[in-house]
């Protein structure tokens, strides 16, 4: 009786292995204190900084609360609540660097040496993507739920694309032909 107990335990955990095989999700604690280890000094210092956060198990508890509540907030939800809003990236660029700040609905780009900026805004409610540059915001493109995005075209019409690479190589084209713009 006891040998079916553990048979029957075992086969249902492997099942829900293979239920829950995909929601791994991002490990944004335990990634961001790992970059911020290898950001503080030389080898040897990150090294000292390593073990000590080893020894007082912040590595570990971590990665726990990552595997047992922060990952499964992200899988359900669809956002991370780790996500690194606040960071600030050089990003070289066909015309310049720009300097990319992570917003919590989207990003703020700069223009290495300017002052002015634009915003890219995601509005979860309309499902949009927004561009706000000089006091003026424009809807970009909404997401549709049969899979397409609706882009808005400077001219006032709309072109709906598919999201994979038949539908950015179509919106690829309306660039390089000059048909979308640029605020400034």
């Amino acid at each position: 009786m006891k040998k079916n107990k553990f048979t029957f335990v075992a086969v249902f955990a492997l099942s829900g292995t293979m239920l829950f095989s995909s929601c791994v999700g991002s490990f944004g604690l335990f990634n961001r204190i790992s970059s911020w280890n290898q950001s503080v000094g030389n080898k040897f210092v990150n090294e000292l900084v390593f073990l000590a956060l080893n020894i007082v198990p912040v590595y570990g508890v971590a990665y726990l609360a990552d595997a047992l509540v922060i990952n499964s907030i992200e899988f359900w939800s669809g956002t991370n609540p780790m996500a690194n809003v606040g960071d600030v990236k050089n990003v070289k660029g066909e015309n310049g660097n720009y300097l990319v700040e992570t917003l919590d609905n989207g990003y703020s780009i700069t223009k290495e040496g300017e002052e002015a900026s634009m915003e890219l805004i995601y509005d979860k409610d309309a499902n949009t993507w927004n561009v706000v540059a000089n006091g003026e915001s424009r809807e970009l493109l909404k997401m549709n739920n049969d899979g397409t995005a609706q882009m808005y075209l400077p001219n006032g019409e709309t072109m709906n694309v598919t999201l994979d690479a038949q539908g950015t190589l179509a919106a690829r084209q309306l660039v390089d032909n000059g048909l979308l713009f640029a605020v400034r």
